[in-house]
């Protein structure tokens, strides 16, 4: 990489908007580093396609961040870094991270882990990528993974505290805790918006593991090897491009970001 690279924005994307508290994650820990966020919401969710359409769409994802000259794409979909995490890392030269990974790092940090519970996307529970992944290093773990697909609409909505959240969440953690889990692995970016509730309702006796703050870690140690912080001392950017807009999308940004941002562009992939 040319010198000038460090001071390069990091790229990221995701197929929504559940991607941002990945951004919030990387603007705590990195809070020098500018950002290009793609949203490719046009084709939202990523969690029903077929494991082809999500590889092809995620190159078309990381082909746009490389437009904009970033020095590292970072995946912020889980359904998108189990199946397309390591095609991206073979095309395309730049480092790239996804989610998934520090995921299972951060559950597996706590040598007491013996029975764990995963909750995503249908495509994301389907891939089995967690559950390989944790079992390849753990043998000895009880692993139980379910679907959650209604989760992403009610917290669109902003249905946190809902009623009707707070029964979906229930009926689709009770097979979970019927297996006795210690360790929540919430395997999708829209799921730490659930965490205080998920708190609540598990008395706080279920360790949650969030993968966007480990993510976030993991990218400014691969920047610091790599020598690629970002040294210039202008204010750093938060570029938000969507390949859809719509009404819900500010509302939703600032919940997700709990910041302001600049203008949103629409792009066509």
């Amino acid at each position: 990489m040319a010198d000038t690279d460090h001071n390069a924005p990091l790229g990221v994307f995701d197929s929504g908007v559940g991607g941002l508290t990945v951004v919030r994650a990387l603007m705590d820990v990195l809070p020098n580093e500018s950002i290009v966020y793609l949203g490719d919401t046009a084709r939202l969710p990523y969690g029903s396609k077929s494991p082809e359409t999500i590889r092809k769409f995620a190159v078309e994802d990381t082909q746009f961040l490389l437009s904009k000259g970033v020095k590292a794409i970072v995946i912020a979909c889980n359904t998108a870094t189990a199946h397309a995490l390591p095609l991206l890392q073979g095309q395309f030269q730049l480092p790239v991270i996804g989610v998934l990974q520090p995921g299972v790092e951060a559950a597996l940090a706590d040598p007491h882990c013996q029975r764990v519970g995963i909750i995503g996307t249908s495509g994301t529970i389907k891939s089995c990528a967690y559950q390989h992944a944790l079992a390849m290093r753990r043998p000895d773990l009880q692993i139980q993974a379910v679907a959650t697909p209604l989760l992403v609409p009610v917290i669109e909505e902003d249905w946190i505290d809902h009623p009707a959240t707070k029964m979906i969440v229930r009926e689709y953690l009770k097979p979970l805790l019927k297996h006795g889990m210690d360790t929540l692995v919430l395997g999708c970016t829209h799921y730490p918006l659930l965490k205080p509730l998920l708190a609540r309702m598990l008395n706080n006796r279920v360790r949650l593991v969030d993968s966007a703050l480990v993510c976030a870690e993991q990218v400014k140690v691969m920047l610091m090897e790599r020598g690629l912080l970002r040294v210039a001392k202008a204010k750093p950017k938060l570029d938000i491009f969507l390949t859809d807009l719509s009404e819900q999308f500010e509302s939703l940004a600032k919940r997700f970001l709990r910041a302001d941002f600049g203008k949103v562009q629409r792009v066509s992939l």
